[in-house]
């Protein structure tokens, strides 16, 4: 489970200026669900998942973020990714010069040892990436480029699923995944999530929109407004908000 509590985090602006930007969240995810969080924008909604992964330039002030009891802000970045965390960029980043097979496999070895398992060669690496491609409609050549390098948005989203499907993660948390997907695309991505559903799975996912839901049903959906999740409820609740917008809610907040 990932629980959150009294979460509060800073960032420094470009003229030094220290602004809080999460002032309490409370979150809990049990395992095996998908919860949906959804804002207006400036909410805090890309900074709780950057906290959550460890990215510098945030400092945590109070509260606490546990996944099955590890407290993953004494974590560094990689160690709460060996604990199980993954986190799907909005905007991912290219990579020159590094191959995505030497990526993906690098990364997934680099897992397994964490979880003391025997770490896979070419071969056996070659198999199961191929067999994860296939199923997110992705081409056998994807794996001999360079890691996002020329990949269109949507593929560059495919690629991302693609690593969460080799990882495995305990916890995933996908920050506006849906920003820049046409439906195919969107439709692709999201079948890749829903495959990863299990009991020692559970997602977090950050949109704006519900036609990501549409494909995605979750289990909880929470609005965050003003660095606080202000109200939660079930899938309905998306559907409200595409309907009525965030302002009743942001003057709330």
């Amino acid at each position: 489970m990932l629980e959150i509590r009294d979460l509060h985090a800073t960032i420094t602006t470009a003229d030094g200026q220290t602004r809080e930007i999460l002032r309490g969240i409370d979150l809990s995810v049990p395992d095996g669900e998908i919860h949906a969080v959804m804002g207006p924008n400036g909410a805090g909604k890309s900074t709780l998942a950057h906290v959550l992964s460890g990215r510098d330039g945030y400092e945590v002030t109070a509260g606490s973020a546990m996944l099955d009891e590890q407290d993953l802000l004494a974590m560094a970045p990689e160690e709460r990714a060996a604990a199980g965390v993954f986190l799907a960029f909005q905007y991912p980043v290219e990579l020159p010069g590094v191959g995505n097979a030497h990526f993906l496999r690098t990364a997934l070895n680099a897992q397994r040892r964490a979880r003391g398992e025997a770490e896979l060669d070419a071969v056996q690496f070659l198999k199961l990436a191929r067999a994860e491609i296939k199923r997110l409609a992705m081409r056998d050549d994807m794996l001999k480029r360079q890691v996002n390098v020329g990949f269109s948005g949507g593929e560059k989203k495919r690629n991302e699923v693609l690593q969460m499907g080799l990882l495995r993660p305990r916890v995933a948390v996908l920050d506006e995944t849906d920003s820049g997907l046409d439906i195919d695309a969107l439709r692709i991505v999201a079948e890749g999530v829903n495959a990863l559903r299990a009991p020692r799975f559970s997602a977090l996912v950050i949109t704006h929109y519900q036609r990501l839901l549409d494909y995605i049903v979750p289990d909880r959906v929470h609005v965050l407004a003003a660095g606080r999740i202000v109200r939660s409820g079930g899938p309905e609740l998306a559907r409200l908000l595409e309907a009525e917008g965030y302002a009743a809610i942001e003057q709330a907040a």
